[in-house]
Order: C-alpha cells, then structure tokens, then sequence
C-alpha cells in the first residue's frame, strides 16, 4: 500500500521521500520502555536499569531525566530499590546474583527472546550442544550463552564459521539472535544443516516479527530510491541490519543516523529519492525531526510504503500488572 503526501515550498527543490511502514518501536521495545516508565510511577525514582533498557541514546537520556539509573554491573544497584533487567536479556547467573542479593528485580526481557532462551535451556537439558547464530559481545547473545552451561554452546557469526568448525560427537541444535537479517541467518542455517544434517532447531525461525517486517518493508523500497537512511542507534543490531538489507536489496547507497543532527545534509544535495526506515527502538519524534529537517531544504513528496501492519502488544511483567 502507497500513500503519498506532499510539502511543498515552491522555490526549493524536489525531493521523494519513500517512508518505510511499518518502521520504529516493536512490541518488544514499547513493553520495556513502559517497564521502566511504570516502575518509576509506581516505586518511585531511582529505579536501576541493567544495561540500556534498549538501545538508543534518546530514549535512554529521556528515562535518565525521570529518574532511571543504567548500570552493568548489580553491584552498583541500590539494594532497596527496584532493578530492571534489559529488553536484551540476561544470562542465568546475573538472575541469580540478583536474587542472592535480594533486589526486587523487574524483568522486561523482550518475550521473543525469552523463546530463545527456553529453546537454549531445553537444548542444554537434552545434552545437546547448541550453536547459537548471533553476533559477538551483542547482549542478547551474551544472555542466550548464558542459559547453558559452560563449553554446551559454540557462536556461529557466518557461513565461513561453519566450515571451520571441529567435528562434535552427540546431538546438536541451533537457536538464532532475534534481530539479524533474515538472509543472513537463513544461509548460516542452511550451512549448519549441511555440515550437520542431524542438526535440530526451532520450529519457526527465532527473527523476530518485527526485524522481518522492517527488512521487509526496506526490501521494497530501496531499488527505487538513490540513498536509504536508517535512523537508530550504531549500538543497535537490528539498525545495522537495516542497512544492510537495503544495501543488498539494490540502493545506491545507504546510511545509518542517529537524529537529524548527525546528518550531512550535503550528502544528498543533488538526489531526489531517499529511502527512510528507522530501527525498532528508535521513537517515531526521530522520523518526524528529520523529515522536518528535510522540509526546510526541499519540496518533499512523501510516499508511505506499508507491507505490513502490526497489532502485536505484549503484556507487562507481573510486577507490574494492574
């Protein structure tokens, strides 16, 4: 579905702005932004967030405002108020430190992460050795190795990884990150049947509906346009991968910002077609500011590109329901 809208400032030039839908916050990212915001309503500031509740700087900066502070390690928290554990996830034993030192924990784990980690759990009880297809150091990974115990997973970044892997005696399974691009994963899991035909895995696939609908949404637009931006964080995954998506899906050229501010508007001084996305925690007043940046320099014509419409909402955690 096309919708198009226009600006117009007759003397500045033309510019199309194809805009992905959907695009911005999932359900994920709304549930634990709402963790936070109802945490400090209901025990009041400070509340301990572990590690950026998701990642944009903005949406951090705002909690910080109201009263949220983000730390890494438990041992900074206050042991009288509440903790907050990432839309990420986290490994089994920061759980468990947090109970040893009794802080009223508050867990916004995105719930499709949470299937990945039951999938990782299950797999270790199984006595299977699982290979996790995920990105080094990403958080959501670091806490899905964490459901297991120690040498049980082995990290798969990419296709070449599984050729170089040590053959293993035993069953085997594979859980994916939620947020990688979806071609991505699938050609690392098609190698990892491969090498492995006895392999197990989920069902359905662990990416996310949301990352899926994003990219997908990227897929349609960029061999039409000259440049797709993505706005959202460089610590963020599914932003990276936007970017990617697009790239490989035919733009000429594509970039991620984090605001309208970090944009060289020079760049595009003699285009006239962009694509715009922004990653699934990236807020919409983003998308916004920067097409109102672009309205002061050109004459827009804004064309919505909706492949998808989404309905999903997921309910608080318990501590905070009602």
């Amino acid at each position: 579905m096309t919708q198009a809208a226009t600006l117009r400032n007759e003397n500045l030039p033309s510019l199309t702005v194809m805009l992905a839908s959907p695009r911005g916050f999932c359900a994920g990212v709304e549930r634990a932004i709402k963790t936070v915001e109802k945490a400090l309503a209901r025990f009041g500031a400070p509340v301990y967030v572990r590690h950026e509740i998701v990642h944009n700087r903005h949406v951090v900066e705002r909690l910080a405002t109201m009263g949220a502070i983000f730390i890494e390690d438990l041992s900074e928290a206050d042991p009288s108020r509440p903790i907050v554990f990432s839309a990420h996830g986290a490994p089994r034993a920061a759980h468990d430190d947090a109970e040893a030192r009794n802080l009223l924990k508050i867990d916004a784990t995105c719930p499709l992460v949470l299937k990945v980690h039951n999938q990782t759990r299950r797999n270790a009880a199984q006595g299977k050795h699982i290979y996790i297809v995920g990105h080094a150091n990403h958080p959501e990974v670091i806490g899905t190795i964490g459901q297991a115990p120690d040498g049980a997973t082995t990290l798969v970044e990419t296709v070449d990884d599984v050729a170089k892997l040590p053959p293993k005696i035993g069953p085997k399974a594979y859980v994916t990150q939620t947020t990688l691009s979806v071609e991505d994963a699938r050609a690392i899991i098609n190698a990892l049947q491969n090498r492995f035909p006895e392999i197990s895995g989920p069902k359905k696939e662990d990416i996310c509906y949301a990352t899926t609908n994003r990219q997908t949404a990227v897929k349609h637009i960029a061999p039409n346009v000259e440049i797709f931006v993505v706005i959202g964080s460089q610590t963020s995954s599914n932003s990276k991968r936007l970017v990617d998506v697009a790239l490989s899906a035919g733009a000429s050229d594509a970039m991620l910002i984090d605001d309208a501010q970090s944009f060289d508007f020079d760049k595009i001084k003699n285009f006239r077609t962009m694509g715009l996305s922004a990653g699934a925690s990236a807020p919409e007043s983003l998308v916004e500011n920067f097409l109102t940046a672009l309205a002061q320099r050109y004459r827009l014509v804004i064309e919505t590109i909706e492949t998808a419409r989404e309905d999903i909402a997921f309910k608080l955690p318990m501590r905070l329901a009602g």
